[in-house]
């Protein structure tokens, strides 16, 4: 059993055309007994469009697939925001609109530059992932939020222009950011969307999720970064299996921003 999907785009989502309705009907299809909507909030000068997220409008909307979903499927109010330690004082703001369950953090920017722009690789494979693994430990040390979105998500660009990725090769700069993650009681997102490009790499994969373990790290939850109805719940029992191998033993769960840990199925 796929226990949730936290990680999941509906249409109030800048980059998603599918309404919540048909995105709750396919997990309970799949036999997923929760998930979450969690919009991008961004917030970047450069972000086009900026500011999308209306909340209100998806706040009715996510509890009226509450009420039309109640007893077959649970549904939990997330949200993404991007670069939280740049915007901290309007992701408090947002945060405290509305009865959230988590907060995912995510670094899509490195300065002026979207790491989705493969402008940005245009130059050494090590300095690029320098430049935003840097990025993202300044990120995860100031905090402030419940998960770590797609902790190596460059990938998903970077591999088009390089060829290849070993994450190996950073880790003496991945695992300052795990050591944030984990003093801050930051969950990590075990995101698949990286399965469905063509790197075929989970984000992060199972060396990463290792070395979280070896450390200390015990909060992690699934997250297929769905932006369609047929996305939902993509590969999650990939993610299920490279999180057992790393040797986790729990998934985290959120109600009202308080962590719940389940046993991993096996």
């Amino acid at each position: 059993m796929i226990p949730h999907d936290y990680h999941m785009h509906s249409r109030f989502s800048a980059d998603s055309h599918s309404s919540m309705e048909a995105m709750c009907r396919s997990a309970i299809a799949l036999g997923v007994p929760e998930i979450g909507f969690a919009e991008h909030y961004d917030l970047h000068p450069d972000e086009n469009p900026r500011d999308w997220l209306r909340l209100k409008p998806w706040l009715e909307e996510l509890l009226r697939c509450r009420s039309v979903f109640a007893g077959k499927l649970v549904i939990r109010a997330g949200i993404e925001i991007g670069e939280p330690h740049i915007f901290q004082e309007e992701m408090r703001a947002i945060v405290a609109r509305a009865p959230f369950d988590y907060v995912i953090g995510s670094l899509h920017w490195v300065g002026r530059s979207t790491v989705f722009d493969p402008a940005f690789y245009q130059r050494p494979a090590e300095e690029a992932y320098r430049l935003y693994f840097e990025e993202l430990e300044r990120m995860t040390r100031v905090g402030g939020f419940d998960v770590l979105g797609h902790l190596d998500v460059p990938v998903r660009t970077a591999f088009d222009v390089y060829g290849s990725y070993d994450p190996l090769a950073y880790e003496a700069l991945i695992r300052p950011v795990l050591a944030n993650c984990i003093a801050r009681g930051i969950a990590i997102d075990i995101n698949t969307s990286g399965l469905r490009r063509p790197a075929r790499v989970l984000l992060p994969g199972p060396e990463i999720l290792r070395w979280y373990v070896e450390m200390g790290g015990e909060r992690a939850t699934l997250g297929s970064d769905a932006h369609r109805s047929e996305q939902v719940a993509s590969h999650l029992d990939v993610a299920m299996a490279a999180a057992r191998t790393a040797g986790l033993r729990y998934i985290t769960q959120f109600e009202r921003r308080r962590p719940k840990r389940i046993p991993l199925p096996q």
